[in-house]
């Protein structure tokens, strides 16, 4: 859901209907935190989680009028999960994931005099993604089926919605300053697959919000037409507790926050975009479970992210 990676947004008046987008997201994580403490033990003991993620997001858009689009995406993963020097911790798996369609409307009719505009997106997650996915596994030196950690399930089995509104200001030397919010409520409280963990409330998995922030700057690469430069912040993660509805079971609520640098190319009907976020803050927070017990886990997270973005107008 939260592979998006343009450097801003841009407005569209010519006479262009469709749109196909193609995302990519990777990203490896070893490092693990409880809060914001990393638990460097980990790597040293050789017993660290190392999860790789390869996430595609295929989408179309329709532009109906000037201000309002239609569209629809679905993401298909690629992921790998492994107990660093114990192969039988040994995770794979490929997989569409959690479809969405929905609506999009600009709140100023573009193309604007001022060059100033701010959209305003309400989309339908539908549970597309095979959450009950499995595995092999061995413990206690058996052979078993277990269900797939919940950091590589390919959906959450809940039926949510997200709301996202972005906007971007130009200011003086040709600079744009953007900024995007965006919130996937889960109303559903937990989906009925077993964790396989032992610990009181986490015997089934959560079905959970998630939220990603983000703002900065643009502005034009000299002598390079078309192409744009970007900086900004990144704020990406899980809610202790959703907006809508209890928050029991497993869940890893944290958050990232990363520094985003970025790189935009628009030629003709083409628009290429690369970003690197980098995190500066990673923290680990408890879950309802872990508060009602006293407990606080941990949780694996990436240096950095690589984000790619390419679509086409028809």
């Amino acid at each position: 859901m939260l592979a998006r990676t343009t450097c801003g947004i841009k407005e569209h008046s010519d006479p262009k209907l469709w749109t196909i987008s193609l995302g990519y997201r990777y990203q490896q994580s070893f490092r693990h935190f409880v809060g914001t403490v990393e638990q460097k033990q980990r790597e040293t003991n050789r017993n660290q989680i190392y999860n790789l993620y390869h996430l595609i997001d295929i989408g179309i858009e329709r532009q109906l009028t000037p201000r309002w689009s239609a569209g629809a995406s679905v993401p298909v993963l690629f992921t790998h999960r492994n107990q660093l020097y114990a192969p039988s911790g040994r995770q794979v798996l490929n997989a569409f994931g959690d479809a969405t369609v929905g609506f999009r409307t600009w709140i100023f009719k573009p193309p604007t005099e001022s060059g100033n505009n701010i959209s305003v997106g309400v989309s339908l997650k539908l549970p597309t993604g095979d959450y009950r996915a499995t595995t092999q596994a061995v413990r206690a030196g058996q052979v078993i089926t277990a269900s797939n950690d919940i950091s590589m399930m390919s959906g959450d089995g809940g039926t949510g919605f997200t709301v996202d509104i972005s906007g971007y200001k130009r200011v003086a030397v040709r600079t744009m300053l953007y900024g995007s919010a965006l919130w996937l409520f889960n109303p559903r409280n937990t989906n009925g697959v077993s964790t396989f963990r032992g610990a009181a409330g986490e015997q089934v998995f959560s079905v959970s919000d998630q939220y990603l922030f983000r703002g900065g700057a643009g502005h034009p690469i000299p002598r390079i037409k078309g192409l744009a430069g970007s900086i900004g912040l990144r704020l990406e993660g899980v809610p202790v507790r959703d907006v809508f509805g209890k928050s029991l079971g497993f869940r890893r609520p944290g958050y990232a926050l990363s520094v985003d640098p970025g790189l935009l190319y628009a030629r003709g009907l083409y628009t290429f975009s690369i970003n690197g976020p980098w995190a500066i803050r990673r923290n680990r927070r408890r879950s309802v479970p872990d508060i009602t017990r006293g407990a606080h886990g941990d949780a694996a997270f990436a240096d950095y992210t690589i984000l790619f973005g390419l679509s086409r107008r028809f």
